[in-house]
């Protein structure tokens, strides 16, 4: 078993309390990834996984075992960073297999993991390369395959794929996915971006200032965020969010509604405005609307609406997509 359970997690920096209390439990092969904005807590609380920080206070276990105060060895786990960490001066096969090295595991072992972790990324015509005749995304998957010998409980990613570019991040979104599908292993992936949460996870956890917003299946926190926060966070466009006399209007806190819940018209609709500006992205298109009783209303549409800038429009929330937020 490679489950992961932390319990009333706090971590602070001198007076400054950055982690306030996480209940978190980990399923033994789930995919989870801890999302939010910078400075949330999500990379501290990885590090606290991985034993790179010590805890204030609560307590962590994996695979049923007090991991509390062992060392980041002790733990069966292996980390996966933002830089890829790689020597240059050594090939592909002597990267991947670098670890089992130290540990003077046999050469045969170290072999035939080093096959098979390459095997599965798609890096067995590299191995004799060095790092410096390798892309962006290969380089990436180099540091996987150091992971994936050490035969993990728990893999833990930290932005592994910020330093890429769009292209390439969709592709290894798409190769992680995969190899998580086929190791059935616990894997723990931090990110800022929404998008990657969305398509990677069977479980995000939201954070926001040091404490979990929500903790849910991608589609649940889409269709039922629990605060404007999740809400706003979860969705691009973010999702049109109105406080004081819209929400009082509606009876609420905080009135949503997401911009592709909108229906737009040239003759009737619950509201009037004028297009300010429309971005047209090929399938989808974009409008920023000026609607008086709102402010700006952001709307998602087909790439080939009639609609064009300047124009008054009329819109309408689609059935059951309105949000009402209550204080709590």
């Amino acid at each position: 078993m490679s489950d992961v359970a932390l319990k009333k997690i706090r971590k602070s920096f001198g007076a400054l309390e950055v982690i306030k209390g996480i209940d978190l439990e980990i399923r033994s092969g789930e995919f989870v990834v801890f999302v939010g904005p910078s400075g949330c807590g999500k990379s501290t609380l990885l590090r606290i996984i991985a034993g790179l920080e010590e805890t204030t206070s609560g307590s962590l276990s994996i695979g049923g075992t007090d991991v509390t105060h062992a060392e980041p060895a002790d733990r069966g786990i292996a980390m996966v960073f933002q830089s890829y960490a790689l020597y240059p001066h050594m090939t592909v096969a002597e990267n991947i297999g670098f670890g089992l090295s130290l540990a003077r595991r046999p050469k045969a072992e170290i072999e035939a993991k080093v096959r098979a972790a390459a095997e599965s990324l798609q890096l067995t015509a590299l191995l004799d390369r060095k790092p410096k005749a390798l892309s962006g995304g290969q380089r990436q998957r180099v540091a996987i395959g150091r992971a994936i010998v050490r035969d993990p409980k728990v893999f833990l990613f930290d932005e592994p794929l910020s330093n890429l570019d769009a292209s390439l991040r969709a592709q290894m979104r798409l190769e992680i996915t995969e190899l998580h599908a086929r190791l059935k292993a616990t894997m723990i992936y931090v990110t800022h971006d929404q998008v990657e949460a969305m398509t990677m996870a069977d479980k995000i956890v939201v954070l926001n200032g040091g404490r979990i917003e929500q903790v849910g299946t991608p589609m649940e926190l889409y269709r039922h965020p629990k605060t404007p926060f999740v809400a706003g966070f979860i969705g691009s466009p973010r999702m049109n969010l109105y406080g004081g006399e819209v929400a009082r209007a509606y009876g609420c806190s905080t009135y949503g509604i997401r911009p592709e819940h909108i229906r737009l018209s040239p003759e009737k609709g619950r509201w009037q405005g004028r297009i300010r500006h429309l971005e047209r992205l090929g399938a989808d298109a974009v409008l920023y609307l000026d609607v008086p009783v709102l402010g700006s209303l952001v709307v998602r549409t087909a790439g080939e609406t009639p609609f064009e800038t300047g124009m008054t429009v009329f819109a309408e929330p689609a059935p059951d997509g309105e949000h009402r937020f209550t204080a709590d």
